[in-house]
Parts: structure tokens; C-alpha cells; sequence
């Protein structure tokens, strides 16, 4: 028989120095059936129970943190005079910073066509929506009165009393609200397609008639899909100087502050490469089980993990000249206070979490030089736990050493988290977990459709063959 165009398999693209986007033998159909398979027929496994219960059990000591918070205040906390910023302003800017990566992958390397974010972008961008909500919930509670958190807003109120909008905390209130508007906007708008299709694979009438009413009537005709690409490259403009924007505003947090360690010009860019850095971390964290536990290696195949491990690379030099830059400015400026913040920082109480994050951001993530390592899947998942730990170091040093220690001996003081810091702490960790265990059973992690577009693009034209 003449085979057919859409029996046709697909060969590996030609990329002569690097893995393929998608592996070999894949048509619509298999590429439809084994992302969608995943979620409609795959039973619940004990692995998956066993997650979600870990992660429940987190998100319950969150609960009960949060719970003690509103009956107690803050001063359940490790915070004191000077530091007054503890566990809640360190979390909230590594959250932040976690969550770039999905925007970065969704919208800017769709602006610039590079194929391979296809199969990491859609469980990128849910990472982002689910690490803003984590890192949202720190300012909030941080105000120790929550319920009253609308009078960040300027709206009209008899008391007259305004948002101080020359404070970078009200900016920040703006700034991560409209990147977690674009962002959810844009992972919905980029699910529709795929909506349609698990409407027309669902087996369940219930499983139809919901994934109907997501996807929104989509047909998959012309009209819908003009009107599609016209929406999805508009919002990634808007996404665009999101990336930059939003980690620039959390920097000025420190910035616009006089207090020696923070007031410095380098730290928008610095904040800006750490927040992708630590993203791409987290994209390989995830990236590695999923692709495991769904044996999805011709999806997310080794180009993927290698790519995120070069950019984490990269940005990792960019953090390392930021700290490099930082120990310049220190020593050139002449001031006392900023040398003092130095020797605090290297010697001071805090001097073993310095230490740590050197080791874990500059030293250890130096073996992605190596292509070996690169290729290893298992050691680009230990970097990756590595780098996270680091660019969480990195903000407790950035804003617990330079808080406690003053510019009057007699104002300093010393900072220890509570049992009550770490189980909230904790407790995002496992709302983020769980969140990504529902997600992933619900929704298709990977875009069937722009899995799809692929295909022609990996496809060598063959003349049809006579095959018996």
C-alpha cells in the first residue's frame, strides 16, 4: 500500500550539534493520544498519592502557621528591631524570582521562534502562576494585619490616609499584580486548543462537558486559530518586559534604601539574572520526574535539559559578577559602613550562609562546563536543588546581615527564624507542590498543539514509498 500522509512517521530534525526538539516515529495522532493519555486513562499511581499527601501535609502545617499568625501577630516570628524583614521578605523575593523562568520561556522565546521551549512551556507557566501565589501570600501576612491589606490600594476613604507611592512596596503591589494578570491570561489562552482537544478525547461525559466549557466553542478553524495567534504574540509582547520589569521593582526594595549592602545601582540587573537563574532550576526540578514518571523522553528530550542547563550557566556568571561587583563597590567607595557590611558578611553570625551560597551558586553549578554533566539527567537535577538552596541563601544574607547590624552598635541585633518561619516556609513549599500534583493530573502538561507544529517542522520530505 502507498503510505499515506498521515501515516507518514516523522525523522529527527537535522540539528547536527545538538539532541532533537521531539524523537523519531511521531505522528498527530501518537503526539494527541500520549500527552492526552496521561491525564484521561493514565490510573492514579501510588507515586502520585504519595506526593500529594506529602505535599498536603506541608500545606496543612501552612494552615496552621498562618491560623497561629492571625491569632498571635507577627511576633510569633524570629523579626525584631532591626530586623524588622525576616523569613517572609527572603521568601517572597525567591518566589518571585522562581517564577520568571515561565515567562521568560513562554513569551520571549516565543518571540524569538525557538522551538525547543515547546515542550516546557506550558508546565513552565503554570510554575510561575503557582510561585507568584506563593510569594504573594508573604507581604500579606508580613503586614500582621491581612484582612486590611485593600488599604494598599488608593481608592477614596473617609480618613484620608494614601498608599505612600513613593515606596517601592506599594510598586511592588502593582507590579506583581500585573504580572500574575499577564501570566494567568496568557497559560489560559494557551490552553484553549488543547481544551478542545481533551473534549474530543474524554471518554467521561462529565470530563466533555467541562473541558467544553474551557475551551471556549474552539473549532480549530481558521478564524479561531488568526485570532489566536494574534492574541497569544500580543500578550507575549506584554509579557516581555515583565521578565525585566517586575524583579527590577522587588530590587528597589533594597535599592532606594540607604542601609550598607543595599543601596547600590547593580542590583536590578544582579536581581534580574538571579530570579532566571533560579527559574531555570526550578524548570529543571520539575522537567526531570515529569518526563520520567510519564515517560515523556521524546517530548522533553535531552536538548531541553541541556539548553536550561546553558542558560543556567549563563546567568550564573551574571550572579557572579553581580557578587563580584558588589565586594568592588564595597572597598572602592571608601565608606565605613560598607566595608564593615564586607567583613560582616564574611565574618560576621551570618558568615556560614555566605559561604554556603558562594559554594552553592558560583562553585558547584562550574560543572555545567562539562558535557558530560550536561548530559547526565541525574546530575543536572542535583545542580538544580543545589542552585535553588543557593538563591535562597542569597536573599536571607542580602536581607538579614545588612539589617542586623546597624549604623549604631547600640541598635544591633540578631535574627533567628521560629519553628513558626520555617513551617510557613515550608507550607508554600507544599501549596506549590500540591498545586503542580492537580495540575498535571488535570490539565496536559505539555502543548498537544504546538507539540504538533513541530512535526512538520522535524519532517524530511520523502517520496512515498511502496512498502508490502
Amino acid at each position: 500500500m502507498n503510505q499515506g500522509p498521515e501515516e507518514k512517521t516523522v525523522v529527527l530534525d537535522p540539528w547536527p550539534d545538538e539532541p532533537p526538539v521531539i524523537g523519531p516515529g511521531h505522528t498527530f495522532d501518537t503526539v494527541t493520544d500520549k500527552i492526552a493519555d496521561a491525564v484521561l486513562k493514565r490510573p492514579i499511581g501510588f507515586g502520585w498519592l504519595t506526593g500529594v499527601a506529602v505535599a498536603g501535609m506541608f500545606l496543612t502545617g501552612l494552615m496552621v502557621a498562618v491560623t497561629w499568625l492571625f491569632l498571635r501577630g507577627v511576633g510569633i516570628w524570629g523579626i525584631n528591631i532591626p530586623v524588622g524583614w525576616g523569613f517572609a521578605i527572603v521568601n517572597f523575593v525567591w518566589w518571585i524570582g522562581i517564577g520568571h523562568a515561565g515567562t521568560l520561556i513562554s513569551a520571549i522565546l516565543l518571540l524569538l521562534k525557538q522551538s525547543w521551549r515547546n515542550s516546557i512551556n506550558r508546565f513552565a507557566e503554570a510554575m510561575t502562576l503557582f510561585a507568584v501565589a506563593c510569594a504573594g501570600m508573604f507581604p500579606l501576612l508580613h503586614m500582621g494585619r491581612p484582612w486590611l491589606a485593600y488599604w494598599l490600594f488608593p481608592y477614596p476613604n473617609s480618613m484620608g490616609v494614601w498608599p505612600q507611592f513613593r515606596s517601592p512596596l506599594v510598586w511592588d503591589v502593582f507590579a506583581v499584580s500585573t504580572y500574575a494578570t499577564i501570566s494567568a491570561v496568557f497559560w489560559f489562552v494557551g490552553l484553549v486548543p488543547d481544551f478542545a482537544t481533551m473534549r474530543e478525547q474524554a471518554q467521561s461525559p462529565w470530563a466533555k462537558r467541562i473541558y467544553g466549557i474551557f475551551s471556549f466553542g474552539w473549532r480549530g478553524s481558521a478564524r479561531h486559530w488568526k485570532r489566536y495567534e494574534a492574541l497569544y504574540l500580543l500578550l507575549a509582547g506584554l509579557a516581555t518586559p515583565l521578565v525585566l520589569s517586575v524583579h527590577t521593582v522587588v530590587s528597589f526594595d533594597f535599592a532606594i534604601a540607604i542601609v550598607p549592602g543595599w543601596h547600590t545601582t547593580i542590583f536590578p540587573p544582579y536581581f534580574v539574572a538571579g530570579a532566571i537563574y533560579s527559574g531555570f532550576a526550578m524548570v529543571l526540578v520539575l522537567a526531570i520526574p515529569i518526563r520520567y514518571y510519564y515517560h515523556l523522553e521524546d517530548f522533553i528530550t535531552m536538548r531541553h535539559l541541556q539548553n536550561s542547563a546553558k542558560i543556567m550557566l549563563a546567568t550564573g556568571l551574571i550572579v557572579a559578577y553581580g557578587y563580584l561587583f558588589e565586594t568592588f563597590i564595597g572597598l572602592y567607595s571608601g565608606s565605613t559602613y560598607e566595608k564593615f557590611m564586607l567583613e560582616n558578611r564574611w565574618f560576621g553570625p551570618y558568615a556560614i550562609f555566605y559561604w554556603l551560597l558562594i559554594i552553592c551558586n558560583i562553585l558547584i553549578p562550574q560543572v555545567l562546563w562539562i558535557p558530560k554533566v550536561r548530559s547526565n539527567i541525574f546530575a543536572l537535577f542535583i545542580v538544580s536543588l543545589d542552585i535553588l538552596i543557593g538563591m535562597w541563601l542569597e536573599r536571607f544574607v542580602i536581607v538579614i546581615t545588612s539589617l542586623s547590624r546597624d549604623f549604631l552598635p547600640s541598635s544591633w541585633g540578631h535574627y533567628v527564624a521560629t519553628r513558626w518561619d520555617y513551617m510557613t516556609f515550608f507550607g508554600t513549599i507544599g501549596f506549590f507542590a500540591f498545586a503542580m500534583y492537580l495540575f498535571i493530573r488535570i490539565m496536559p502538561a505539555i502543548s498537544i498543539f504546538e507539540m504538533r507544529m513541530l512535526l512538520p517542522q522535524s519532517a524530511v520530505a520523502e517520496p512515498a514509498e511502496v512498502s508490502k
